[in-house]
């Protein structure tokens, strides 16, 4: 299933990304959404390339019934971040992985944060996919408006925090 999503923020480049990547923010988030932020490490300096991982913790309880027979009470989801230095222009591209322990669900995406004038345009674009013989497509098409809605909740919610942090 195709994942598309985009929206701007009216913020540099620069402090989107170290929103999207600051320990506050994300375990402000993972418990927005009933979850825990499990940990968050970081390979690289922010002002050039970097991996960030980040492991959380959610509940099922948004999931449908025959879902939950599968993974139980929650879901561990690893989120992998690898990031591109700055362009010119401040630019910057971010490939995305998730993999969820214990489900057959795979999320790969790459999120852009495109610089417009003193704003930043967040655009991804990804797709979600699923190993289950003659099943995948019916998880992945299950899975996948959680995992837009996870990703928009990223984009509000960063509006807020930078406009009170």
């Amino acid at each position: 299933m195709a994942l598309t999503a985009s929206t701007t923020l009216p913020f540099g480049v620069d402090r989107v990304t170290e929103t999207f990547v600051n320990e506050d923010f994300l375990r402000h988030t993972s418990e927005l959404v009933g979850g825990t932020l499990t940990s968050v490490t970081r390979q690289g300096e922010l002002n050039g390339e970097f991996v960030i991982t980040v492991v959380r913790t959610l509940p099922t309880t948004r999931l449908p019934e025959i879902a939950k027979k599968f993974v139980g009470e929650s879901l561990t989801v690893t989120q992998t971040e690898s990031w591109s230095a700055p362009a010119a222009d401040g630019s910057r591209q971010a490939n995305i992985s998730l993999k969820v322990a214990g489900a057959p669900v795979d999320v790969s995406a790459v999120q852009k944060l495109v610089a417009e004038g003193t704003g930043t345009r967040i655009d991804l674009d990804g797709k979600v996919s699923s190993s289950i013989p003659f099943l995948g497509s019916k998880t992945a098409s299950a899975a996948e408006p959680m995992v837009a809605k996870g990703l928009k909740l990223q984009a509000s919610q960063a509006q807020a925090w930078l406009e009170s942090h």
